[in-house]
């Protein structure tokens, strides 16, 4: 019984850790649009350029999900977590004392580095690798819920940063905040010996991803998540801006976010607990499917502060409720021995999208002078999503390792 409470204990407090490290990245990142406006008036230039400098963090976490991911597998996840806080706190620093172009996407290059070692990819294979598997969907959800509990709370907060100090001080202020990641890095070295995975010896990493990318179902899942990651990009770095252009209040664009964010708690909890106990690939084609419905009603819409408020509202209950389903279902194919490293080069391919999202929101409209055509990209891609997840088969597989 003691040792029982023991295995239970350990799992607690490295869920516990993950959901601090998630709750404050995600929270900080999350506020990235609030600075559009101010910067990209500092700078003098149109918004592509803010939207590449965005663009690039979120490739930045694409490639260095795997990465961090790796180091996560081989020497453990509080060592990745903890470089990746570090970076974090750097890239945010120079975020502050942005003056031209070049540092603006420095920073967001190195920021975006810093939010893959201690972001999804380590902790939700640290989580996975400490949770048996009967609770391990939900317990991913737990930890999303967390990270989304952090858009909620931080958003508004950069936004009243910015109105009471100015965009820069508010970043320092955010620098403060993030210092407290460091504590919890050390918690996600807590592991249990019986929770480990029964594919638990040493591969080659050759092997490991020869097996991965070479598997249909595999391919499918990362090229259907390279939606979720244009959806949340586009809609994080651009929903403040678009409802600012038709001249609502500026509290509307920080609350939007911040809505999603809360309601993306009980979508996250809610998928991930279903997801436990019905089909995860069914679940996220109903997912990618209610987003593009959503979008399509969103752009017939009347836009008031009632309506904005709605729709963030409805979309958090969708916006990453699909990350405990996706990493659920590479867990249930391959095991959780890899599974940092192999959802890593998934999250990229998300990232990917999000790099896309980001950065085609900026340039079109800079172009067009409006974001009228990125609304119907994003149903247009929903639906292709909801079709890529319907033919995978998400039985393990028996002999990746052999």
């Amino acid at each position: 019984m003691k040792l029982f409470n023991q295995k239970k204990s350990t799992s607690l407090m490295v869920i516990i850790g993950g959901c601090v490290l998630l709750l404050i990245s995600f929270g900080i990142r999350h506020s990235s649009g609030l600075y559009l406006i101010p910067i990209s008036n500092q700078l003098g230039s149109g918004r592509e350029i803010f939207g590449l400098a965005i663009a690039i963090q979120f490739l930045m976490i694409g490639f260095g999900s795997p990465i961090f991911g790796a180091i996560a597998d081989k020497y453990g996840s509080d060592k990745a977590a903890l470089y990746g806080v570090i970076l974090f706190l750097i890239g945010l620093y120079l975020f502050s004392l942005v003056t031209n172009s070049f540092l603006l996407i420095l920073s967001q290059a190195i920021f975006g580095l810093g939010c893959a070692g201690c972001g999804t990819a380590v902790i939700l294979g640290a989580v996975g690798k400490a949770v048996s598997e009967k609770y391990r969907t939900l317990s991913l959800g737990v930890v999303m819920a967390a990270g989304s509990l952090g858009q909620f709370l931080i958003v508004p907060l950069s936004g009243a940063l910015i109105e009471a100090t100015d965009w820069q001080r508010s970043i320092v202020y955010l620098c403060f905040i993030s210092l407290v990641m460091i504590i919890f890095v050390f918690a996600l070295s807590l592991r249990s010996k019986n929770q480990e995975n029964e594919h638990s010896q040493e591969r080659p990493l050759k092997q490991v991803l020869g097996v991965a990318f070479l598997n249909k179902n595999y391919v499918l899942l990362s090229i259907g998540f390279f939606v979720c990651g244009f959806h949340v990009s586009f809609v994080a770095t651009h929903l403040p801006a678009y409802l600012e252009d038709l001249s609502l209040p500026i509290w509307i664009g920080s609350w939007s976010l911040a809505l999603i964010g809360l309601f993306n708690v009980f979508g996250t909890l809610l998928f991930g607990y279903l997801g436990d106990s019905q089909s995860k690939k069914n679940l996220l084609v109903i997912l990618y499917s209610l987003r593009s419905f959503l979008f399509l009603i969103f752009i017939f819409l009347p836009k008031t502060e009632f309506t904005i408020l709605i729709f963030a509202a409805l979309l958090g209950v969708l916006w990453l409720s699909t990350v405990p389903l996706t990493s659920g279902i590479i867990s249930v194919i391959f095991g959780s021995r890899y599974m940092s490293m192999l959802y890593g080069f998934t999250f990229l391919v998300h990232q990917l999208g999000s790099f896309a999202g980001s950065w085609f929101g900026g340039r079109f409209y800079d172009f067009y002078g409006s974001y009228d055509v990125m609304w119907w990209i994003c149903v247009a891609l929903g639906f292709a999503s909801a079709a890529m997840h319907a033919p995978i088969n998400e039985k393990p597989l028996e002999k990746i390792y052999t």
